[in-house]
């Protein structure tokens, strides 16, 4: 299915932001929590509704990509970062994903 561009302005259940939508976004620039929504970028038919935590960064073919996590069904999906994305809190959610990888190959 392609992708639906949707200009929704939400309130983050996670940190409680104000988040003015462009009809790309679909994560706060403050936290980087989003919401479990979407079965297909856009669409809104996804039924379970949990909070997507943001859990890694990626480079992908020299773009970052926060990788996000449903703490209701377990559901993963990687999106961009934005240009708005509170920069400082990409990097402590890269570096905490960092050590966590380091623990777990000893």
């Amino acid at each position: 299915m392609a992708f639906r561009k949707r200009k929704e302005d939400f309130v983050c259940e996670h940190c409680n932001a104000v988040v003015i939508g462009d009809g790309y976004t679909n994560h706060c620039p403050k936290c980087l929590w989003s919401k479990h929504v979407d079965v297909d970028p856009g669409d809104r038919r996804a039924e379970c509704g949990g909070m997507m935590e943001p859990i890694d960064v990626e480079n992908f073919h020299g773009d970052f990509r926060i990788e996000f996590v449903c703490q209701t069904c377990g559901f993963k999906r990687p999106t961009r970062v934005s240009i708005g994305d509170d920069f400082a809190v990409v990097l402590a959610i890269a570096k905490k994903a960092a050590e966590k990888k380091e623990k777990l190959l000893g």
